[in-house]
């Protein structure tokens, strides 16, 4: 029941948003739509913001769906366009009416684990600090991010999978480099 509600609330708000902008929708819109109490609606969410949020990384972390591998690693990031891309006009609205904070700190959190979970297979027979470890997977998080930014502020309209084969270009070694960079093999 409690994430039929969810859904419910994820579909009522996005087909609010097709209508009007994300400050003009209350939580009685969505009530209203949904047939459901306004405490139902605080059982599962803050507040409009919070569900934004939540359908965000619901939406990205579905799209991922085991990708986060070094051979499945262009394959995870695809999903998350491809995720943003479907949902477009909400992703627009939201992006342009709460602010670019909000989706880049989405966008951060979800390509991180997928960054992370390469490096960390990538490393595996080095010696290497977690932090470094760390430092690696930010490092390729704020590129990878910057470059989905720049695609929605621009309005999505280049073809995003010829940015992820110049991504794929770019990148291609450089990870293997920057931890052999920072240690040396194991015997």
């Amino acid at each position: 029941m409690s994430n039929r509600t969810k859904l419910q609330l994820e579909d009522a708000f996005e087909e609010l948003l097709l209508e009007k902008t994300f400050h003009k929708i209350t939580i009685k819109d969505l009530t209203d739509k949904c047939h459901i109490s306004r405490m139902a609606f605080y059982y599962h969410f803050q507040d409009l913001y919070d569900l934004t949020e939540w359908i965000l990384i619901e939406d990205a972390r579905k799209a991922l769906n085991e990708k986060k591998d070094y051979a499945h690693w262009k394959e995870g990031l695809s999903n998350i366009f491809e995720a943003v891309y479907i949902n477009k006009p909400f992703i627009l609205n939201v992006y342009h009416d709460i602010s670019r904070y909000k989706i880049e700190k989405i966008l951060f959190k979800l390509v991180h684990e997928l960054i992370e979970s390469v490096v960390e297979e990538r490393s595996k027979d080095f010696l290497i600090l977690n932090q470094q470890k760390d430092f690696i997977a930010h490092f390729y998080k704020y590129g990878f991010v910057g470059v989905m930014l720049d695609w929605i502020d621009s309005g999505m309209d280049e073809d995003y999978q010829m940015i992820l084969d110049d991504l794929e270009m770019t990148v291609l070694g450089t990870i293997d480099l920057s931890i052999q960079n920072f240690t040396n093999k194991k015997k």
